[in-house]
């Protein structure tokens, strides 16, 4: 009878720490949703291969993005900083525009965490190299379809979105840009 009160006890154990561990990844749940709607024409840039919002389409938002670690995953996407480019406005760190020569980046909005790692840097992981690169910009997690976000869809919460310098620095043929499972780290 003991040994079966010791497996009842592990076995509710077991349980309850599943439970937890699910909460614990689930603890990123979507915010919401923002209805598309058709950019004006001539307002979406699609440098980069940037989607533009598609009228009537449901787009899922987020206010926070999973939980920070040693080695975050994320996916790596490809933005242009500069004045014209597809990013849209100055960066929200400095209301600066920024060379696609320079490693800048911007952060899912959980993981942007209200501008407190503006102008500090990351180090980013993949194809077997690091990389360095300073977090200047917001990838709204919120909003999006609009104007002030250059009529694309809001962010996916784990997104580090990045210029053309940190893709060459990790080596990627350029042929490979766009999209890349990556780790990112707060230097």
């Amino acid at each position: 009878m003991n040994s079966f009160r010791k497996g009842a006890v592990l076995l509710v154990l077991l349980i309850l720490s599943a439970q937890c561990s699910e909460a614990r990844l689930q603890s990123c749940k979507p915010s919401g949703k923002i209805m598309g709607k058709k950019p004006p024409p001539g307002q979406c840039n699609q440098e980069n291969d940037s989607d533009c919002c598609k009228q009537g389409k449901l787009y899922t938002t987020y206010k926070c993005s999973p939980p920070v670690s040693g080695t975050t995953k994320a996916v790596l996407t490809l933005n242009s900083f500069e004045e014209g480019g597809d990013g849209g406005g100055p960066s929200e760190c400095d209301n600066k525009y920024h060379s696609d020569n320079t490693p800048v980046v911007a952060l899912s909005t959980g993981w942007y965490s209200e501008g407190s790692r503006c102008l500090n840097n990351i180090t980013i992981s993949a194809n077997g190299r690091s990389v360095m690169a300073v977090v200047v910009d917001e990838c709204d997690s919120t909003m999006g379809c609009d104007v002030d976000h250059d009529y694309q869809p809001p962010c996916p919460n784990n997104i580090v979105d990045a210029s053309k310098a940190v893709w060459k620095a990790l080596g990627v043929p350029e042929d490979d840009w766009g999209e890349m499972d990556i780790t990112w780290s707060d230097a």
